[in-house]
């Protein structure tokens, strides 16, 4: 079986976000792994709409063209890593919209979240782990949540993440739980797929 490709999936597209830090940091850590495959998916680069769809495309499918060219890159992978900032006690809009552009595409896979802001972005990943269980998502306990402190270091050039040691220590859980459920739940799926083709026949 070949490696579990992940997704760390950039969650905020604004000219001024601090995402692309957590993301190139979380990204060296992950490619350390040669048991997982790793690509960064910046949702700039994936201009989605509001969602304006007749219903989810678990129930219809899409018609928005960029729509259909996102639910394929999703159904690309075997688990994800999300950047979470934190807007008003809640994930972004434009990262809530881009995942229920997708549907099926996420199911039983797992989930793994960087949150920052004032409490380190842990009411956006809190509601992002609800959002992952309805889409029959695995959310993984371990995150990392860069708080007030360490942002503004980081944010003001007085730090960098790696130099922060107790982030390290976290991003480590994360990623080895994420490769870890990402394993176990693509065996389980390819297991259900060939049951699923022995029923067919």
């Amino acid at each position: 079986m070949s490696k579990p490709k992940i997704a760390i999936v950039v969650g905020s597209t604004r000219a001024a976000r601090f995402a692309d830090a957590p993301t190139q940091w979380i990204a060296k850590i992950a490619k350390s792994h040669d048991d997982i495959d790793v690509e960064i998916v910046d949702l700039r680069d994936w201009p989605l709409p509001f969602f304006d769809e007749v219903a989810s495309s678990a129930w219809a499918p899409s018609q928005n063209e960029v729509a259909q060219r996102w639910q394929r890159k999703v159904a690309e992978f075997d688990g994800f890593i999300f950047t979470a900032a934190e807007y008003n006690h809640a994930p972004t809009g434009v990262l809530k919209n881009a995942i229920d552009y997708a549907a099926n595409e996420w199911n039983k896979k797992p989930a793994g979240f960087i949150g920052y802001g004032s409490v380190g972005g842990a009411r956006a990943v809190e509601q992002l782990r609800l959002i992952a269980v309805e889409l029959q998502m695995a959310p993984v306990k371990s995150a990392v949540h860069i708080a007030w402190g360490d942002y503004l270091a980081v944010r003001q050039g007085d730090k960098k993440l790696e130099d922060i040691e107790h982030l390290n220590q976290a991003a480590a859980a994360l990623v080895n739980d994420v490769a870890w459920w990402a394993k176990v739940l693509k065996a389980a799926r390819a297991a259900d797929a060939i049951a699923g083709e022995a029923q067919a026949a």
